[in-house]
């Protein structure tokens, strides 16, 4: 695994898109330890609904097993935008 990206107001669609192109396992890790393999589309609705609990983001991070999985996540987080762009 690699480094620890924590999440900030993301936009859900975009963060979906965004693991549909992630090479490697991308985990949502919950405060009670869940790990969630993102790559599962019933992992992605049972992690986005513990994710945002009550309409808050809850305690929450993602863990990935590839670098550049984590780069397009981090980018996504930091500027609300992924690496490659449609024309």
């Amino acid at each position: 695994m690699t480094s620890v990206i924590n999440l900030h107001n993301i936009d859900v669609a975009k963060f979906l898109a965004v693991l549909d192109t992630c090479k490697g396992n991308v985990y949502l890790v919950t405060r009670e330890g869940d790990h969630l393999n993102l790559k599962s589309k019933l992992c992605q609705l049972i992690g986005l609904t513990k994710l945002i609990e009550g309409g808050k983001i809850t305690d929450a991070y993602i863990l990935c097993d590839n670098k550049e999985d984590e780069s397009k996540l981090f980018r996504l987080d930091l500027f609300g935008e992924s690496e490659t762009k449609t024309a």
